[in-house]
């Protein structure tokens, strides 16, 4: 059975010390794309959230760190994501190359527009 988590500290907490770093980083790139965003945890992933609803989740595996979903992009984000893109809208960063924390928050930003832009 998987564990449960109360927050995201808790599930940041269960990674090793180098991993832990990384989720970290990743968490407040995702943050200062949506400043105004909650957290929780969602499908035992952590999971920002704006008015309630989920806009992006992240999560460790042993070799990556995964993000999902990926939201529609121009040609020069598809281009910047490629090397990350699953083509199952899951993007994954592997533990050993420098994580692309900048780009990470662009998808965030891009996520966000693309909710508000569906619900107007």
């Amino acid at each position: 059975m998987a564990a449960k988590f109360a927050n995201i500290d808790d599930y940041i907490a269960t990674f090793p010390d180098d991993v832990q770093t990384v989720l970290e980083e990743v968490r407040q790139a995702i943050r200062r794309g949506v400043p105004d965003a909650s957290e929780t945890i969602s499908y035992q992933m952590p999971t920002i959230t704006v008015d309630g609803k989920s806009v992006v989740h992240f999560a460790g595996w042993r070799h990556h760190i995964g993000l999902y979903p990926l939201p529609r992009t121009d040609e020069a984000l598809e281009k910047e994501l490629a090397p990350y893109d699953t083509g199952k809208g899951t993007a994954k960063f592997p533990l050993g190359e420098p994580i692309r924390y900048d780009l990470i928050e662009r998808v965030a930003e891009l996520l966000v527009e693309q909710r508000i832009d569906n619900n107007s």
